[in-house]
């Protein structure tokens, strides 16, 4: 599932929630930007934090602290949001921070260690491991998923 640039390269935007670092195909992401202006959806499912305009398009705005069972922080602070489009639907992943772009090599890649979170497990493409960190590797289609199965539940 990696969006490869190159022959043995891909290329990540790294984001930060809740103090643990995960990376985007840099193919998925559509821009990065601030959000203002979140206006709250009655009875939407508590991982969507709203409805934002950006450049005359509705976003929906999903708060992937939440999403991935991590709570709201406490003081909140201006989120970023990765903007990504899925199904010709606009979506922005509400995160902590956004980090750099990463290339990194494919053989680097490894799938899910056995003892990642399950609820990690259910969003993630597989994993980089970084001078002592380990860097998720967010499935877009499948958090986007999530959300739908929750609010079938």
């Amino acid at each position: 599932m990696q969006q490869t640039t190159s022959d043995d390269v891909t290329e990540y935007v790294t984001v930060l929630i809740g103090g643990q670092l995960f990376g985007l195909p840099i193919s998925r992401v559509q821009d990065v930007f601030m959000p203002d202006r979140l206006t709250r959806v009655p009875l939407a499912h508590p991982d969507i934090a709203g409805v934002l305009n950006l450049r005359g398009r509705i976003v929906t705005a999903i708060d992937m602290r939440v999403r991935l069972g991590l709570g709201r922080e406490k003081d909140a602070k201006p989120a970023m949001a990765v903007g990504i489009e899925s199904r010709g639907e606009s979506y922005g992943l509400l995160i902590d921070s956004v980090g750099e772009v990463l290339k990194l090599a494919n053989d680097s890649f490894e799938q899910n260690p056995i003892n990642l979170d399950p609820r990690w497990s259910r969003v993630s493409a597989g994993v980089h491991r970084l001078d002592g960190q380990l860097m998720v590797i967010l499935d877009v289609d499948s958090v986007l998923a999530m959300g739908g199965e929750q609010m079938a539940a």
